[in-house]
């Protein structure tokens, strides 16, 4: 098992209601299988996999992407420029 730290960002966090959570997830889990996770977890989350914004380790990952043992993961809302 990897033991991940989570931590939400801006909206999420507020809809959360918590800055950071603790994650035991299966060796070789990706981006797109933690999202699922996360979304069963905190149903207050945008029902959207899309909408979640993920870093690891402070560089924004792809949904393919393996997660690696003890990573920090951190989810922003989608952020539009103007």
């Amino acid at each position: 098992m990897n033991k991940v730290k989570i931590l939400f960002f801006a909206t999420l966090k507020d809809r959360t209601g918590t800055r950071e959570s603790h994650l035991e997830i299966s060796a070789g889990t990706t981006v797109s299988e933690l999202k699922d996770l996360l979304l069963q977890r905190f149903p207050e989350l945008p029902k959207s996999k899309a909408s979640l914004l993920v870093a690891i380790n402070k560089e924004y990952a792809f949904d393919q992407e393996e997660i690696p043992q003890g990573a920090e993961i951190a989810l922003f809302p989608p952020v539009s420029g103007g």
